[in-house]
């Protein structure tokens, strides 16, 4: 049975529920990131707005459905880090392993590049195989772990810095 391919593209505005459903999964699953609390349509909305110009969205979809989306966000109001980006990846549950994140991250970092970025960093649990293996086989390499950097549902988190130079 052949697979329908992957269509990676700019997000579009009216992308933002779908975008933020996939980020509420991410939330749930507690595999992604610190944020505990689902998030709302106006929260995203305004997300939206803030990922304009140089910090992009892109989304990924199959047959005209987005089961996946990636960011590049600021890393740090400062702007000697101006050339750094933050990367963020969420994938929908059901398309989790499906290279879906293998379709976006090198478009990502093409944008990235286009941008003049010269570095991306992700932050990512010690746990999250599934991800660490999806950012090492694309070149990026462990910067190191900072030790009880959260608390999600009454437990510390260790969270793994990584980085790319593009």
């Amino acid at each position: 049975m052949e697979t329908s391919p992957i269509i990676t593209r700019k997000a579009l505005v009216e992308d933002a529920e779908r975008i933020l459903h996939i980020y509420n999964q991410g939330i749930e699953d507690r595999i992604a990131t610190l944020e505990i609390e689902p998030k709302t349509l106006s929260y995203m909305e305004n997300w939206f707005q803030e990922h304009q110009g140089r910090h992009t969205v892109l989304v990924a979809e199959i047959e005209g459905k987005i089961v996946g989306w990636s960011s590049l966000n600021r890393y740090s109001q400062r702007c000697a880090y101006d050339g750094v980006a933050e990367l963020s990846i969420y994938v929908d549950r059901e398309y989790r392993g499906k290279g879906i994140g293998s379709a976006l991250l090198p478009v990502l970092e093409h944008e990235a590049k286009a941008n003049e970025f010269y570095k991306i960093v992700i932050f990512t649990f010690p746990f999250n195989k599934n991800g660490q293996g999806l950012y090492r086989k694309s070149g990026y390499r462990e910067v190191g772990v900072f030790e009880k950097q959260g608390v999600i549902d009454g437990k510390f988190i260790d969270v793994m810095i990584m980085e790319k130079m593009l």
